[in-house]
């Protein structure tokens, strides 16, 4: 058993990366508990594996005492004068180590080191696959459906490794077969008791942002900037991008010539409309490009919120700004982080009265200056003073 076992322990340290160390450690440990439980010695055993030789022994760590009188447990103690007879050099409180390695204890041995093994490769390959794809996390990989259940679709990635996709990661216009591949976002990985868990998504927003990296070069390489996303998956998205270049039209080089580029996302997405618009600091202007492709008469922002706006349309295009069932005003609200509140340009006069109303209810408003309190005359003072005021009258 020893040559396989020493074997075994070499193979494993250069297949799976386990230091013949640690799994050393892990079988002197384990041997060391087996002993104690099936031969129901004394708890002071220690269990020492030869590297060299493979071999597997026993010892029993007894305290020198000074006399055979003395001893308590002759498990745990020898006599000074037992001790000697050893090696002259021992004192009382020194330890010595004697073998006491069991006739039929290689077979425990080995089932013992057997198991520890397999834990540990168990442990090792859970630990590989877990850094391995969590260096994965938010990045695209290409996938292999397999299953479908009430919880689950389950697919297989490279590795032959299994993701989930949850039901709210799954495209609503989406119909999902068993062989299909298809490209998801490694949206979470978990390392839990049953193993690494790999959670994927194809309705998260940064998934649209690594498809256009992939298809445009300047998003890749930094020259155009992703500013914000909004998306409802499988239906539409908005994109703000920005360029670092003042020669290069952010909203173009997203497009590409023809349209190429942004169609290519789109088929990926199975036909996910996209709205490319251009991220401006000026918070008006943004809120204009967002809306696209409505037109915009005027931002008017709230006197009161400086994260709310009325957007004034021309009445022809209120529904086109509001978009089929609000989704054009839901998702500019979104990429842009406003409440937008979208009114015809015929309602302006309204809307700039209840603006102006506001602004002089926030300057008649009255204020509290936070001293008050200490401000205030002692109870005592005030109630002496009236006391004395009716004493008079």
């Amino acid at each position: 058993m020893s040559k396989d076992l020493l074997l075994a322990l070499d193979a494993l340290e250069e297949e799976k990366g386990i230091k013949t160390e640690v799994l050393v450690d892990a079988i002197e440990t384990a041997l060391t508990k087996a002993y104690q439980k099936n031969y129901d010695e004394a708890e002071n055993v220690e269990v020492e594996f030869d590297r060299k030789k493979g071999n597997i022994k026993v010892y029993a760590v007894k305290k020198v005492v000074s006399d055979a009188d003395d001893l308590v447990d002759p498990y745990d103690e020898v006599s000074l004068e037992d001790a000697q007879e050893i090696n002259r050099a021992y004192e009382v409180g020194d330890e010595i180590r004697f073998e006491v390695t069991p006739s039929d204890f290689g077979r425990l041995a080995a089932q013992t080191a057997k198991q520890i093994i397999m834990q540990k490769v168990r442990e090792a390959e859970r630990e590989i696959v877990y850094t391995k794809f969590a260096e994965y996390e938010n990045e695209v990989i290409t996938g292999e459906v397999e299953r479908q259940d009430n919880r689950y679709l389950y697919m297989i990635l490279p590795g032959n490794q299994f993701a989930a996709m949850k039901p709210q990661d799954q495209m609503p216009n989406e119909m999902y077969r068993m062989g299909d591949k298809i490209k998801v976002l490694v949206s979470a990985v978990e390392n839990n008791a049953k193993g690494p868990q790999v959670f994927v998504s194809r309705t998260h927003p940064d998934l649209v942002k690594r498809l256009f990296e992939a298809e445009v070069p300047e998003v890749y390489d930094g020259t155009v900037e992703i500013k914000s996303i909004a998306r409802e998956a499988g239906d539409r998205a908005k994109v703000a991008v920005y360029s670092n270049n003042s020669n290069l039209d952010a909203v173009g080089t997203m497009v590409g010539q023809r349209g190429a580029r942004v169609q290519a996302v789109v088929n990926e997405l199975s036909g996910e409309n996209m709205d490319i618009v251009e991220w401006t600091e000026d918070p008006a202007q943004f809120i204009i490009n967002a809306l696209s492709p409505a037109e915009v008469v005027d931002v008017i922002f709230d006197p009161t919120n400086d994260k709310v706006v009325t957007v004034l349309v021309p009445d022809y295009q209120l529904s086109l700004a509001i978009g089929k069932k609000g989704q054009n005003a839901r998702l500019a609200a979104r990429l842009t982080n406003f409440k937008i509140d979208i009114k015809p340009e015929s309602e302006r006069e309204n809307v700039e009265a209840g603006m102006l109303h506001k602004e002089t209810q926030q300057a008649t408003a009255p204020t509290v200056d936070a001293n008050t309190d200490a401000e205030l005359p002692d109870l005592d003072e005030v109630e002496a003073a009236l006391d004395s005021k009716f004493d008079e009258e």
